[in-house]
């Protein structure tokens, strides 16, 4: 039996976390931007810490499971 859910919440948060994909914290002028397409070392930290602190949270302490045989 396979374990999927630590992957597909993974890949997901990967796609919705990316810095300036959806928004960017903190961002260039503002403190938190949307959608702008930008990037920094900083920002790449601040979603990187965001990141794990999310998927943590998700795994060890909710449990996400999706089994298949």
């Amino acid at each position: 039996m396979t374990d999927w859910g630590p992957v597909v919440v993974a890949v997901v948060m990967f796609i919705v976390l990316s810095p300036g994909l959806l928004f960017q914290l903190p961002a260039r002028n503002r403190v938190m931007e949307f959608g702008n397409m930008y990037t920094s070392g900083i920002s790449i930290l601040v979603h990187a810490v965001l990141y794990f602190c999310i998927y943590t949270i998700l795994i060890v302490a909710i449990g996400i499971h999706i089994r298949t045989q």
